[in-house]
């Protein structure tokens, strides 16, 4: 009998089927990843007893079958070793954009050096939801001995990350990921002064606040709404920001590598389901780890089951706008 596991991007499902020698399907089960996996790393005792029937579903049919397939294994070093599946991490290819952290519901994965590493192997489900967010194709899973996925272990690690304070530490010179890259740009500003220019331009913002942090989700500015998400550094590399982008729309602002992703996928998906929102415009910068914004966007529309129009605009470090976004 061979176990097979399926990702199907387009609409971020799962599919996992069970095939005997005579290959007739025997187990077809389609779930929604964003569904299951979500929020798992901020789930308390409270809420894991009332887990959806779906989440249940994933548990008892996929996952736990699935990670059990193997547990013959050897203890070493008091671990207890089983033959499974387990994601690897090629260093080289890797550029510590993040992308796979915002992606782990377990919270397997972290930062160090500039590259994404497995904190532990207990804490690793093997799944592989970080493989499709991964730029770089950096992530693949392998067959290995490994120690055995342990989810009371993965709770008890949540709930440090989140009794620990929030502390962002200024990123090492060796950081490679692009967004954290020092570089001078060369202006003439000699000719720009050359350009005829109106004395002053007015401002197309129309509300306050405008950071996703201290925005409450029931603004009555948010009705009717077209909404622009935009990343922190977009407005101050895009000069013609405001007329180009924010003219007749509601802002929000935010970062996707130095802020709570977790808690930013919350907030926008109570925005969505509390107001009429028209539409919505994601402005990004080019560097990896900005794209983890439009992937928040997307994943708090899937939770909302709301059928709102998502654009994508994408900024060049430099300042200008990427031809051909979408």
């Amino acid at each position: 009998m061979q176990v097979c596991l399926f990702r199907k991007k387009k609409e971020r499902t799962l599919l996992l089927f069970e095939q005997r020698n005579n290959r007739t399907a025997v187990q077809d089960i389609w779930l929604s990843r964003r569904k299951i996996l979500s929020n798992r790393r901020k789930m308390s005792n409270e809420q894991e007893s009332s887990r959806t029937e779906e989440e249940r579903l994933f548990n008892s049919v996929i996952r736990e079958p699935f990670l059990k397939r193997e547990v013959q294994g050897t203890r070493e070093g008091g671990k207890q070793m089983v033959l499974r599946r387990i994601v690897r991490i090629d260093e080289e290819k890797c550029n510590g954009c993040e992308l796979c952290i915002i992606a782990c519901a377990e919270g397997a994965l972290q930062i160090a050096d500039g590259k994404a590493k497995l904190i532990s192997e207990k804490y690793c489900d093997g799944l592989g939801a970080c493989i499709g967010e991964c730029p770089q194709g950096a992530i693949t899973i392998e067959k290995r001995e490994a120690e055995e996925f342990n989810e009371e272990a993965v709770q008890e690690h949540s709930k440090r990350k989140q009794l620990a304070p929030a502390v962002h530490h200024a990123h090492p010179i060796h950081q490679p990921c692009p967004s954290a890259k020092v570089m001078h740009f060369e202006r003439n500003l000699a000719e720009k002064e050359t350009v005829n220019l109106p004395e002053k331009r007015e401002s197309m913002l129309s509300q306050w606040p405008v950071q996703l942090t201290l925005l409450p989700p029931n603004a009555s500015f948010f009705e009717n709404a077209d909404l622009l998400i935009a990343a922190d550094c977009v407005p101050f590399a895009y000069a013609n920001f405001h007329n180009d982008f924010l003219k007749g729309r509601t802002l929000v602002v935010g970062c996707p590598k130095l802020d709570d992703a977790v808690f930013y996928k919350e907030k926008l998906t109570e925005i969505f389901k509390g107001s009429n929102i028209r539409s919505v415009t994601v402005a990004n910068m080019e560097v990896p780890c900005c794209f983890g914004l439009y992937r928040l966007v997307r994943e708090a529309l899937d939770s909302s089951e709301k059928d709102i129009p998502l654009k994508q605009e994408i900024i060049g470090i430099k300042g200008d706008k990427i031809p051909g976004t979408p």
